[in-house]
Parts: C-alpha cells; sequence; structure tokens
C-alpha cells in the first residue's frame, strides 16, 4: 500500500494501519477523499509530484525545536514550505465534489475533495518561516555550522562588516606574496596556512640564500624552510580572530533563528499532518487504480460480503499466472465457515487475504476485489502458522492453545476470527476434538457468534453443518488428472474428502521410493487394515495366548497420548513382530 511520496505520509500509512478505525462516517470521510484522487487523474498527479519535492517537515520541525537542526535541515524546510502554495493551486483548480469532514481530527483540506477552510488556502504555507529562512540562510549551506558560510549576506551587519575585514585581510596575504617574491626575487616563494603553525611564508631549499634577513625561521622540512614575518604575525592574529568571531557570530544567529522558527512550531506540525494526510490519499488512490481495487461499501449491519476478493501481496507476486479471485460471505445466519481442502491448496492464503480486505477498508483504503460490502468489524483475531516460545517454556501447541484462548475470552458478535488449522499439534483425537468445542463455542455462545474462517484438515468437523444451522462447510476445488492433482484455488461449497498430503510430498521433492511406499501404506490403511478392524479381535484371540507378550504389549499402549503417525508406526513394529512368530 505504501506509495506515499513523503516520510511523513509513510508513517501517516503505518499508522492508520496498526490503528484502524470503528467509526463508519470517519471511514466514509476517508474513502471521500481517496475517491476523488481516484477520480481526478491530472490533480493527482500533480499533487503526487509536488509532494516528492517536499521533505519531513515534522521531522524538521521537531529537530529545529529541540535545537539540534542543520543549517542544511532549516534550508530544506524552507524550500519545503515554499512548494505548499503550488500545492493549494492545484488543489484549489480540482472539479471533484466535498466530501463531509471526518470528525477524526484529520485536517480539513478546502476547497473540493477536501472540506472546508478559510480563505480558500488548502494548506497553511507558514509563510513567515519560509521568507525568514530564505533571508537568512544561504541558498546551499553547509551541513556543519561550523564550517561557516551559513548566514546569508545583508542578515546581519555586523557578520557582514566582520566577513569585509576577513575577506581584506586574505586578499592582503595573497598580495604579501606577490610582493614578497618580488622583494626577494624568489618566484616559488609562497604564504601558507595550517591549523598548526599558523600562516607562513615557504622557500625551498635551493634558494635558501636568497632569503631576506629579517625573515624569522618557523619550521624546517625536507626540502624546504618555513618562515614568519613580524607583519605576517600581526595580520594572522587579524584574521585568525575574524574566523573565529564569524563561526561564534553565525552560531549565535543561526540559534536564534531556530528560537525564532519554533515559535511557529504547532503551525508547522498542523501543516506537515495536513501533507501526510493529503499523501496517504494520493498514494492509496494510485495503489487503487493500478491494482485494480474498489471502494468497499460500508454497511450499518453485521456482514462480510466479498465478490471477486485478491490477497492484495500474493496477487503482486505471480508472475507467471493470474491471482485466483474468491468470494465470501458471513453473516449472522452464515456465521461460521469450515473450509477444508488439500495442503498447499490456498486456504491459508484465503483466510489472510479476508482479514487484509476488512483491515484495508477500516483504514479508509480501497480494496482488491470486484465488490465488497462490509460491516464494520470491532477486532480482527488471527491464529495461523505455527511457531514455539521457547525462552517462555511454551510448545507450538502451548503457544497456538494461548492465542485460541485469548481470541475466545475477547471476540464479540462484530469480530473477525480467522483460525488456521487449530488442534494440528496434538493427537488426532484431542485436536478434533478441541477444534470441534471451539466451532460450537463460536457458534452458540451469546458473546460470541463472531464472524469465524476455520481452515482445517480434520474432515470430521464437516459433520457439524447438519446440527450447528450457521455453520458451513466450504472446500478449495482440485481436479485430478490420472496421477495427477491440480489446485483450482476455488472456494467452494461443500467439505473435502481427501488431503492429497502425499502429492504434496512429492512438489516438495520428497525422495521418490518414499513416495512409492507412503501410497502403499496409504492403500493398505484404506483398503486393508482399516476394513478388518472389525475381525481384529477373532484374529488376535488365534494367533495370541493370554500370556503372549504382544498382546500385553498392546493392552498397555495409551492409544490417546500416541500422534497419529506414532501409532501408524507402533502398528507396523507390532504387525512384523506378529508375522515373524
Amino acid at each position: 500500500l505504501d506509495d506515499t511520496r513523503t516520510p511523513m505520509g509513510g508513517r501517516l500509512l503505518r499508522q492508520w494501519l496498526v490503528q484502524p478505525l470503528r467509526e463508519r462516517d470517519a471511514l466514509n470521510a476517508r474513502l471521500d477523499r481517496v475517491d476523488a484522487f481516484f477520480h481526478d487523474t491530472a490533480t493527482r498527479e500533480r499533487v503526487r509530484a509536488l509532494l516528492k519535492q517536499i521533505g519531513d517537515v515534522e521531522r524538521l520541525t521537531t529537530r529545529i525545536q529541540q535545537n539540534i537542526a542543520s543549517p542544511r535541515e532549516v534550508r530544506t524546510l524552507g524550500a519545503s514550505l515554499e512548494i505548499i502554495p503550488a500545492l493549494n493551486e492545484a488543489l484549489t483548480q480540482s472539479l471533484t465534489p466535498t466530501p463531509s469532514p471526518s470528525g477524526r481530527g484529520e485536517q480539513d483540506f478546502p476547497p473540493s475533495p477536501f472540506g472546508r477552510g478559510v480563505g480558500g488556502e488548502v494548506l497553511d504555507a507558514v509563510p513567515e518561516v519560509s521568507a525568514l529562512i530564505a533571508k537568512a540562510i544561504v541558498p546551499d549551506p553547509p551541513t556543519n555550522l561550523a564550517n561557516g558560510g551559513v548566514i546569508a549576506p545583508d542578515y546581519s551587519a555586523e557578520l557582514d562588516s566582520i566577513t569585509h575585514a576577513s575577506r581584506n585581510a586574505k586578499d592582503w596575504v595573497a598580495a604579501l606574496e606577490k610582493t614578497e617574491r618580488e622583494r626577494s626575487g624568489i618566484k616559488s616563494l609562497k604564504v601558507g596556512y595550517n591549523r598548526v603553525f599558523g600562516y607562513y611564508i615557504e622557500v625551498t631549499t635551493p634558494n635558501l640564500p636568497q632569503v631576506p634577513s629579517e625573515y624569522i625561521r618557523k619550521q624546517t622540512l625536507t626540502n624546504a624552510e618555513r618562515f614568519i614575518t613580524p607583519e605576517l604575525k600581526e595580520y594572522e592574529a587579524l584574521i585568525l580572530n575574524a574566523e573565529e568571531r564569524l563561526v561564534e557570530l553565525e552560531t549565535t544567529l543561526f540559534r536564534a533563528l531556530c528560537g525564532e522558527i519554533a515559535q511557529y512550531g504547532e503551525r508547522l506540525m498542523k501543516t506537515a499532518q495536513q501533507l501526510a494526510e493529503l499523501d496517504v490519499y494520493s498514494a492509496l488512490a494510485e495503489v487503487a487504480i493500478r491494482q485494480r481495487y474498489v471502494r468497499p461499501e460500508l454497511a450499518p449491519e453485521s456482514v462480510i460480503e466479498i465478490r471477486g476478493g485478491r490477497h492484495p501481496v500474493v496477487e503482486l507476486r505471480l508472475k507467471d499466472e493470474p491471482f485466483v479471485p474468491n468470494d465470501v460471505t458471513l453473516t449472522a445466519d452464515e456465521l461460521v465457515h469450515v473450509i477444508t481442502g488439500p495442503n498447499m491448496s490456498g486456504k491459508s492464503t484465503f483466510l489472510r487475504q479476508v482479514a487484509l480486505i476488512v483491515l484495508m477498508a477500516q483504514i479508509g483504503s480501497f480494496v482488491p476485489a470486484e465488490f465488497a460490502r462490509l460491516g464494520i468489524v470491532d477486532r480482527i483475531f488471527t491464529r495461523i502458522g505455527a511457531e514455539d516460545a521457547i525462552s517462555a517454556g511454551q510448545s507450538t501447541f502451548m503457544v497456538e492453545m494461548v492465542e485460541t484462548a485469548n481470541i475466545l475470552h475477547h471476540c464479540t458478535p462484530r469480530s473477525l476470527v480467522v483460525l488456521d488449522e487449530i488442534g494440528r499439534g496434538t493427537s488426532t483425537y484431542d485436536g478434533i476434538a478441541i477444534a470441534r468445542a471451539i466451532i460450537e463455542f463460536m457458534h452458540n455462545h451469546p458473546h460470541a457468534r463472531a464472524k469465524t474462517l476455520f481452515a482445517t484438515h480434520y474432515h470430521e468437523l464437516t459433520e457439524l453443518e447438519t446440527y450447528l444451522p450457521c455453520v458451513k462447510n466450504y472446500n478449495v476445488a482440485v481436479v485430478e488428472q490420472g496421477d495427477h492433482v491440480v489446485f483450482l484455488h476455488k472456494i467452494v461449497r461443500g467439505g473435502a474428502d481427501k488431503s492429497y498430503g502425499i502429492h504434496v510430498a512429492q512438489l516438495a521433492g520428497v525422495p521418490q521410493p518414499v513416495v512409492n511406499r507412503a501410497q502403499e501404506i496409504l492403500k493398505e490403511l484404506e483398503q486393508g487394515d482399516w476394513s478388518r478392524e472389525k475381525n481384529a479381535e477373532p484374529i488376535q484371540l488365534r494367533l495370541f495366548s493370554p500370556d503372549d507378550d504382544l498382546r500385553q504389549e498392546i493392552a498397555a499402549l495409551d492409544v490417546m497420548s500416541l500422534s497419529p503417525i506414532e501409532a501408524l508406526n507402533k502398528l507396523f513394529e507390532l504387525q512384523k513382530r506378529a508375522k515373524s512368530k
């Protein structure tokens, strides 16, 4: 979303994202302003081009108030303020209808797309400050105040007088060099300066016999000697004192200037806020046009209706294929969607995109969809991904349960809850039990009943639709083509009957012998072991005596504590030992 042109705009956009609004009127006011730029290409392009020339007015003002700004930063502030009249002209020429003010403390941008104002001015250019800076600071000042050359001519009579004296003294030194060359006949003689020894007359070694007697030796070099004269010493003091006084006076004048600018701090900060908002509105409009976003309709009731929704980040990263859009409708009658489907089919992407579309709408942005009608949500809760908290001694499953508990305690009927694969970190039965209990809680508890998207690999949960009227099953469509599976990434009604995990393992690069063996085991489980489950006990009675060690080991197993893979491995181990008897 961040196509802002100023640092202030980028910071404000981030602030909006982490602090979305819950007031419908305030959001519509923001959307009106984005809409104005969306439909006025000429104004949008002109405004964005001008904003690109503006510095960080907010930070520059703060640094001036704290008395830590450099001369170049002060000049940047002045140059930025000088751009504002052109911005005002671009905005006042716009013919876009005026929306209502936001009521959220955002600055009004008069006239047309930005509300009411005084005197027809859209932005306060604080002309007093820009004029003051232009008068006081040279056009291209040094970064370091100690380098001098910061204050413009005619700003201070005292500074001009000292500058003139310093320059005359330097001219005198140049004239001295010419005079001494002529008097001594030493053409290579030069007058120089360094911070250690001050001013000096340098004569190369071959010319030392021609040195006048009044020269006083000051320093010996490899190929030359340096001298001083009483006259040069006197002017050295004059020049150094003048330069020192120049820097001192420039520093005093610059600090006084910053103090004067700081008195306009409140107006400057208001202007910075106006510029930031202008930047965000025009940037959101630019992104909406480029990415084919639409203005969401903000509904008074609690509803999420999205047609042709897309993930704003994933669709930008797809280079070779188009993003597959999906629809979703969550209402009081269709409260919980249980979404099943293969791994890698796009369940998690779908969950994230719905949450992101709602978030984007509630900062005042257009959204990636063909149509969106959204009620205001009070919170967006997500439990997506797997991570642990080792430093806190929490496993992946513990972290998952802590986050889920927070959701269950704090969600409301106006919340959006996004849950991805809850219960996968524990045994199958425990996971199914927890997942089912969560769905029932969301459906039945009067203080919960949040609009919920629940992605799961537990196909058993699809049975909930038969006796929970507000639970609906959805799955991600696939097409089987021989031994291959094509993921369509399309959310459709109904539950999935397969997870296609072995196919995903093959796509991930698992060695083919492992894939082949997994297919054999799956076939045995589906057609063999599970179908013989009812006959297992009489077969075991014929094979094992009551004292058989295998029977005792099986009886001692804690089945509920085993994960599915542990149970499978144990089963094959016992089968192998039984066949060897």
